[in-house]
């Protein structure tokens, strides 16, 4: 099986809406300061988005490894379990930074917004779902999921500030 990564950048279409709306960008692996897990596991930043935050795949392995977010501003949250679930994840919410709550209504709210600016989103997002050959869940059970592993297995995948010694702030509150 060709890899999640190597397919989106090959599909310039969904490349294009993770770029935006996803905030999702596989040339801004690098993250600011340098940071660990304090498990001691791997930790692989591959992707970033515009605000300075990296997406970091944790442990040994391939795609299909835990993956956790860190901004900027010192908040960390694990995120999704393997890629395709991120993917789906920034295809169906790519809000999800502001959906502290995790409700459907409170998505809803915010999709609005969205759609103020971008009319054609959904049948972008079909689109880019579709040239990955992804399949996409309602945004009530991707909320639900990303809930589930923010605020339950988050708690294993703590980020540390190497040179200070302090770990990150959890993005989401259990």
């Amino acid at each position: 099986m060709e890899s999640l990564i190597a397919a989106v950048r090959e599909q310039e279409e969904a490349a294009r809406f993770l770029a935006w709306p996803g905030d999702f960008d596989l040339d801004r692996g690098d993250h600011v300061e340098e940071v660990h897990l304090a498990s001691g596991a791997a930790l692989e930043g591959f992707a970033g988005d515009g605000a300075g935050g990296t997406y970091f795949f944790c442990g040994q392995g391939g795609e299909e490894r835990p993956i956790l977010y860190a901004d900027s501003e010192g908040g960390a949250a694990l995120v999704a379990v393997g890629l395709p679930e991120l993917v789906r994840l920034l295809l169906v919410v790519p809000w999800w930074r502001d959906c502290r709550a995790f409700t459907d209504e409170e998505s809803r709210e915010l999709v609005a917004e969205y759609l103020e600016d971008m009319p054609d989103l959904v049948a972008l997002r079909d689109r880019a779902a579709a040239a990955l050959g992804l399949g996409l869940p309602d945004q009530a059970e991707v909320l639900a999921r990303l809930r589930e592993v923010a605020t339950r297995w988050g708690e294993d995948f703590v980020l540390i500030l190497t040179p200070e010694g302090h770990p990150y702030e959890p993005l989401f509150a259990p």
